[in-house]
């Protein structure tokens, strides 16, 4: 019986987080039927939510500085906008400093034998595990690649590559092997970042890289570690719900929107969001379409999904023809993806289980990673620029998708097989790899 610890696990109000844990957990369970796994995680209830097959659900060593600000700030109702919240991230970092230096006498006590004082349970997994995964998802970058940095990002992003870092020198302390499951990595946009992702990185067994401009940077950072290009882990989800929210006649066309908003001016949001209230208005009007926005990441703050969902919504002349469909859960989220005839993703993951499901996908690009994934299945034309969005480009896609639309599920019907099959058999050979070593 082999025991399993996954790290760097996310908050599961994304459902991103969600779909990438839950595919981990599946292959994981698909190739050591046996294994115990155990989790830590930023959002340790969340994660009790999905009802995985864990045997045990821990949180992060420390906590990281953003996470704990959006907590303390729902429960104040404060915005992070306001200089309140500044004030939590201060106090955020000056409290993961305290739980730093007391990390590294409980994890020494831990080695030892003896009963640590500060988050025991944390270390324990580790120590009593065979091996470390590091979870799919984007844990060592410093920001969106085609949005602007500012300050705000830059020290949200310190303070996660901190935590990620230490939290693998951890792992190398306790002396377990540690893979990391299929990840985007960068860009980085400051020298500190590149540091801390460059000591944490080098410290991996084996890297699994999900686009080709993540397997680059890794190069060009200059990473020893083994590694291979894979593609997205939430290709491979499976959904156990069906949920359908399709009106017989009407074609559906689906849009997750969603901006970051300390990237974005409210002017360029502004923008973004007529962009697609224009343009779904002219779709409803030449082809008949019903609309369901479906907010992807739903944080209760200014600018989240559905807020961004609602505003479209209201700036549509056709709201008759469009709905807003709330769901907290991934697989439901997948069973309506599947039941669309029109993809309009501004969100990773939408992208990716839609076209899991064969979905023709027009994506609206905020990063890299988006571009890496279009870029896997010779769909280049069907990207946008966040920046560069506009009523007559998104129409124009739009019409391209409706019109080609068979053509284009012939295209995913033959290439989402194969990044599917290459990704598992690439996963089983690096883990089985592992285990022999150990």
């Amino acid at each position: 019986m082999i025991k399993i610890h996954i790290i760097h696990v996310g908050t599961m109000d994304n459902k991103g987080t969600q779909a990438l844990l839950m595919s981990d957990v599946y292959l994981l369970k698909k190739f050591f039927k046996d294994s115990l796994i155990s989790v830590s995680t930023t959002d340790v209830e969340g994660t009790k939510k999905l009802n995985l097959p864990l045997e045990k659900i821990v949180p992060t060593i420390v906590d990281i500085p953003f996470k704990r600000a959006d907590v303390l700030s729902k429960k104040a109702g404060i915005e992070r906008d306001e200089l309140k919240y500044k004030f939590l991230i201060i106090f955020g970092l000056l409290v993961m400093m305290v739980q730093t230096f007391l990390s590294l006498f409980s994890a020494l006590f831990t080695k030892v034998g003896l009963k640590p004082f500060y988050r025991g349970e944390v270390f324990r997994q580790i120590k009593t595990c065979d091996l470390v995964i590091s979870c799919s998802d984007e844990n060592f970058k410093e920001s969106a690649s085609i949005l602007p940095t500012n300050f705000h990002w830059t020290v949200t992003w310190w303070s996660i590559l901190f935590e990620r870092m230490f939290e693998v020198l951890m792992v190398k302390f306790f002396g377990k092997p540690i893979i990391m499951f299929p990840n985007s990595v960068g860009p980085f946009k400051t020298r500190l970042g590149s540091l801390l992702s460059k000591v944490a990185l080098n410290r991996f067994s084996y890297l699994l890289l999900r686009d080709r401009f993540s397997y680059e940077t890794v190069k060009a950072l200059g990473i020893h570690p083994p590694k291979d290009l894979t593609a997205d882990v939430a290709l491979l989800l499976r959904r156990n719900s069906n949920f359908s929210g399709k009106e017989e006649g009407a074609p559906l066309i689906g849009v997750s929107p969603g901006v970051y908003s300390h990237s974005l001016s409210a002017e360029d949001i502004k923008k973004y969001v007529m962009a697609h209230a224009v343009a779904l208005d002219a779709a409803i009007e030449k082809y008949g379409f019903t609309v369901l926005f479906l907010p992807h990441y739903i944080s209760g703050f200014k600018f989240d999904d559905l807020e961004i969902s609602k505003l479209i919504l209201q700036s549509m002349r056709n709201r008759d023809s469009a709905k807003i469909i709330e769901t907290s859960s991934v697989d439901k989220f997948k069973s309506i993806l599947e039941d669309l005839d029109i993809l309009i993703s501004s969100k990773m993951h939408p992208a990716v289980l839609g076209l899991s499901s064969f979905i023709p996908t027009l994506c609206i690009a905020y990063d890299r990673k988006q571009i890496g994934l279009f870029n896997h299945l010779n769909m280049m034309g069907l990207v946008v620029n966040m920046r560069e969005v506009n009523p007559d480009i998104i129409f124009s896609k739009v019409s391209f998708l409706w019109k080609n639309k068979e053509e284009v599920r012939r295209l995913l019907n033959e290439k989402i097989p194969l990044l599917q099959n290459n990704t598992e058999k690439t996963l089983k050979r690096v883990l089985y790899n592992a285990v022999k070593l150990k």
